[in-house]
């Protein structure tokens, strides 16, 4: 990372009485990057943000925001949104009431309308919160986070609760955003949105950092996988190494699938052998989550 992080956090512990919730934790977020911080359920990466965003402080290590301390609110306050897991919106102000009341209490400045419209609620502006539908609220949650165009934003499962074309327009306004200069923390279950969105991924797994890297870069770290069935046993051996899966099939697993599969497609054409529901494939990133997950 060649210019100084947004977030540098630097063998972070928090903990709950006798358990350890994070254990020195280290990453850093780089200007303009959209960084997922995943993790399996109790992984400690909620408290770990919650130190990040402020809210709680450290047993030890080192966290900075913009090189300040995220406890200094007048340094970093106005100069991040954050868009939490459940919102906390009073049921009896309006849409257009809640967000007038995030831009004076963050003191950032935007156009109420301007982001209602982003997240398709200017018709719900004089709507009570009250009112609203699970989805609805989770917008509303978004353009509260969003207004201003904070040069920090904290994404926690901003997508829950969302249909289809809504989960697609958040996006839409998550990359408007970024090519505005913001810089975006992701937390999700949705793996295929980290995999689809993020510059870079943690795992976080037991209150450690697993892994980090790419998408690219995690995935490399497990096998492909070529399957398949045989209509009937062969006496010719295989060109690569093999073995069964749970249900039968055959199983080969590869660091070189264009390789392999060219091979193994030669093989059956030359020895006139049938591969009956041929599936073959990258690891995804969910493989790489239950491969830590399962350690």
């Amino acid at each position: 990372m060649t210019s100084k992080p947004i977030i540098d956090v630097d063998r972070l512990n928090l903990s709950y009485g006798e358990f350890h919730a994070v254990k020195d934790l280290s990453f850093q977020v780089g200007k303009g990057e959209l960084y997922a911080l995943l993790g399996t359920n109790g992984a400690g990466k909620t408290s770990a943000l919650e130190t990040v965003e402020g809210h709680r402080k450290a047993d030890s290590g080192t966290v900075r925001v913009f090189g300040h301390s995220p406890r200094n609110r007048r340094a970093v306050h106005s100069r991040m949104g954050i868009m939490l897991q459940e919102s906390g919106f009073s049921p009896d102000l309006t849409v257009k009431e809640s967000v007038q009341l995030i831009g004076t209490l963050s003191k950032r400045s935007d156009a109420v309308e301007r982001m209602l419209d982003i997240v398709d609620l200017a018709r719900k502006a004089d709507t009570k919160v009250s009112q609203l539908s699970g989805g609805e609220k989770r917008r509303l949650d978004f353009a509260t986070a969003a207004y201003g165009r904070p040069e920090l934003i904290f994404l926690d499962e901003p997508t829950t609760g969302l249909d289809i074309q809504s989960r697609d327009h958040l996006w839409q306004a998550v990359d408007r955003l970024r090519e505005d200069g913001s810089t975006i923390v992701l937390t999700t279950h949705y793996l295929e949105e980290a995999q689809q969105h993020a510059d870079r991924i943690g795992l976080m797994h037991e209150g450690t950092l697993r892994q980090e890297g790419t998408v690219s870069e995690l995935t490399r770290t497990l096998p492909s996988t070529i399957r398949f069935s045989l209509a009937a046993p062969v006496s010719t051996p295989l060109p690569l190494l093999a073995s069964s899966d749970r249900t039968g099939r055959v199983l080969i697993e590869t660091f070189d699938l264009p390789h392999d599969l060219y091979l193994l497609l030669a093989w059956s054409r030359s020895h006139g052998v049938e591969l009956q529901d041929l599936e073959a494939g990258p690891t995804r990133l969910d493989d790489v989550f239950r491969a830590i997950s399962g350690d």
